[in-house]
């Protein structure tokens, strides 16, 4: 496994961040427990949740499947930097009661003391922002992150689903009260969606701050779509079901499949490695359902593209150009 330094910080993380998202809703405690351990063998010291997690009903239960992992032992919390996040509605579910969602101060010391405790730990790594809260001004969202580095509960902050000049203003405000601010932005970024190229990925590095891409196989689009269709005869489904529906895109990505074939490479692969080549990118998040779908994500960080495989790429997949040349004319 390869390690870089997450934004600005001096902290290292692995090049590729375990998603746990899958954790409880698709995959059972002792299989995930298995997916963690296989990534602590591989190298991968990144792990990354959210508090609402295990959604509806359950949601927080994908924390609670890592802290039974971290229970048992073995240095796995000294070796994992823990990254989770705050922002959904955690209130009991037919309560809507408020002040249990959003970043408001209330919020954020409630939230971070319940996912504490279903972590199984007394610290977070890096505590990060889910979503903008229009609502709460970051005066009092730095007030309140400071509170909790003094307590020793976090170390770092972080966003994600940040557009650009919310990252600057964030880090703005942060940087006049002496604070250190964001250091990473976690954000939907893939062959199939470079959007993020024209304003988020700029302010980030402007800001120090390191890029962890979600969703880096866009909901499986990237991952051979049309060659497993082909091979098992089912059809795509969920996001890549309804991408394929569209002629255009469909079109796109056989293209991007059959450039992969002509020189040898797994799409899924690719698009991971792709990703690791990007200015900026820390590691995209990867969220096995099994182990196998790990190792696969593992090879990528050892794989080179050529100069030809990355030109090709951007012929299939061309980015939306730098802003604010790519709108303004």
């Amino acid at each position: 496994m390869k390690f870089t330094q997450l934004g600005r910080t001096g902290l290292k993380v692995s090049r590729l961040v375990l998603g746990t998202m899958n954790f409880g809703p698709q995959t059972g405690e002792t299989e995930s427990h298995a997916i963690m351990d296989a990534a602590h063998e591989a190298g991968i010291n990144f792990f990354d949740t959210a508090n609402v997690y295990g959604w509806g009903e359950d949601k927080g239960r994908t924390e609670e499947i890592i802290g039974t992992w971290f229970a048992q032992g073995g240095r796995r919390r000294e070796k994992t930097v823990l990254a989770t996040k705050v922002y959904a509605s955690m209130a009991p579910e037919g309560e809507p009661w408020p002040n249990y969602d959003r970043l408001s101060a209330l919020n954020i010391r409630r939230a971070v003391d319940a996912s504490l405790k279903r972590l199984n730990t007394d610290y977070i790594d890096l505590y990060q922002f889910h979503h903008v809260d229009r609502q709460t001004p970051f005066e009092e969202i730095w007030q309140a992150v400071d509170v909790l580095v003094r307590q020793g509960k976090i170390l770092y902050a972080g966003s994600s689903n940040f557009p650009g000049w919310k990252i600057a203003q964030a880090n703005e405000t942060a940087a006049r009260h002496g604070r250190l601010g964001l250091v990473s932005e976690q954000c939907l970024y893939n062959l199939a969606e470079r959007r993020a190229e024209m304003e988020v990925i700029p302010a980030a590095q402007e800001y120090g701050l390191g890029v962890i891409p979600w969703s880096p196989l866009h909901g499986g689009l990237l991952g051979g779509a049309i060659r497993k269709a082909a091979s098992s005869g089912r059809t795509a489904s969920g996001r890549s079901a309804d991408a394929l529906a569209n002629t255009a895109v469909r079109a796109q990505v056989q293209a991007y499949e059959d450039l992969l074939d002509k020189h040898g490479l797994e799409p899924g692969e690719t698009a991971l490695a792709w990703l690791l080549t990007r200015p900026g990118v820390t590691g995209p998040i990867v969220g096995p359902r099994t182990p196998e779908q790990l190792a696969s994500a593992v090879r990528a960080v050892e794989l080179e593209l050529s100069r030809e495989v990355l030109d090709g790429l951007d012929e299939v997949f061309p980015g939306p150009g730098t802003s604010p040349e790519a709108f303004a004319w």
